[in-house]
């Protein structure tokens, strides 16, 4: 028997996973379709795809807009600091890693989500993220006006 028909010609005998396992659809697709794919996916199923193996590490590590895309998304909440760490000559990527948490952290701050917390230890551990004292400033500029 041989390779299937539908495989690309020279890329028959390409299999994630060893011992015969599926398919890897990165080797198997042009590189801007399994991007695309890649694209579908949140921040963490990313980052979790990147070290799934060589070739999909290099594909999501070589696809800026995979994270440009999220990294915007991002910037509806840490605008300054994404601004900045663009303007620090960081990638995409880097920039993103860099804000991801916080911004998740700033958001839930900045919604009232701790406004009646009766006690510092009634705070949830994610909610004291490091951040900046301008964030800081942010965050208590939100609750001074609710």
């Amino acid at each position: 028997a041989g390779a299937p028909a539908l495989l690309p010609a020279g890329r028959e005998g390409r299999r994630g996973g060893g011992g015969g396992g599926p398919a890897d659809f990165v080797a198997l697709l042009p590189p801007e379709v399994s991007s695309r794919i890649f694209s579908d996916l949140d921040v963490e199923s990313l980052c979790h795809a990147a070290v799934t193996c060589k070739g999909w590490h290099r594909v999501i590590e070589s696809n800026d807009g995979l994270w440009r895309h999220h990294c915007l998304s991002v910037r509806a909440v840490c605008q300054r600091e994404i601004d900045c760490d663009r303007g620090n000559g960081y990638s995409w990527k880097i920039t993103l890693l860099r804000n991801y948490w916080k911004s998740k952290v700033k958001q839930e701050w900045l919604s009232g989500k701790y406004s009646n917390i009766p006690s510092q230890s009634s705070l949830p551990e994610k909610s004291m993220y490091p951040m900046d004292v301008d964030t800081w400033g942010e965050i208590l500029e939100a609750e001074l006006e609710r």
